[in-house]
């Protein structure tokens, strides 16, 4: 092995029920995967194919931590999204066959520094200052896929100090999780690790210091944390 300058970093690890933890590789993120969500940010929904982006894996915060409120932006806004953990590789997998790649599913909060975003649209240039940045992919632990039965019936919501912002169902994604894996191995070769998070329900908003967030996903363990 080349010895190293220093220590590298190690992986982020969320934890799974039931089962060792799940080192996070990368984080890829589907957008506009709710018309309704599409609709409240001014755009029309693409029904030809998925669209992404990513999050350093570095960006994680584990659920139950405080997430320390970013710098450069006065309109952070949470995102609640269902999350799925890949635990085989996938590279041009059938549609038929993507859920066998899914280790688990789990709750997650795309977190969103949403006056960064609005400029770097404005100059059509990339996100990444307004997404992906420190704590900004919240994630719960995972709960092993054979013990989300029924996943596209699961309602999604996200409250903030007790209000309800987010409210869905699972089956309201334009594009299903098995349509997700499959397209995104067409562009990427996908690994143990990798985790993909789905795209969020209307109803996104502004958190300021002090705001406690909660999001739930049927009987997954739900994703919280306090702004502070």
């Amino acid at each position: 092995m080349t010895e190293t300058l220093f220590p590298p970093r190690p992986a982020p690890v969320v934890p799974v029920t039931g089962a060792a933890g799940f080192p996070v590789a990368r984080i890829f993120c589907v957008g506009r995967n709710y018309a309704a969500h599409a609709a409240e940010m001014g755009h029309e929904v693409d029904r030809e194919a998925p669209f992404y982006f990513t999050k350093s894996a570095h960006a994680l915060l584990q659920s139950g931590q405080d997430m320390p409120y970013p710098p450069r932006t006065e309109d952070l806004h949470h995102e609640m999204e269902l999350v799925v953990a890949i635990g085989a590789q996938a590279r041009d997998i059938a549609l038929a066959d993507a859920l066998e790649v899914v280790l688990g599913y789990g709750c997650g909060l795309d977190m969103t520094r949403r006056d960064l975003q609005a400029a770097a649209k404005d100059k059509r240039r990339p996100w990444d200052t307004g997404k992906d940045f420190d704590n900004a992919a919240i994630i719960a632990p995972i709960t092993p896929a054979a013990d989300v039965p029924a996943l596209a019936s699961l309602p999604i919501t996200l409250s903030v100090n007790g209000a309800v912002r987010q409210s869905a169902h699972l089956s309201d994604m334009i594009w299903s999780v098995p349509e997700i894996i499959a397209d995104l191995s067409t562009l990427y070769t996908l690994l143990p690790g990798d985790l993909i998070m789905t795209g969020t329900p209307a109803g996104v908003g502004p958190v300021r210091r002090g705001d406690l967030m909660e999001g739930r996903i049927g009987d997954l363990a739900p994703v919280v944390a306090r702004v502070v």
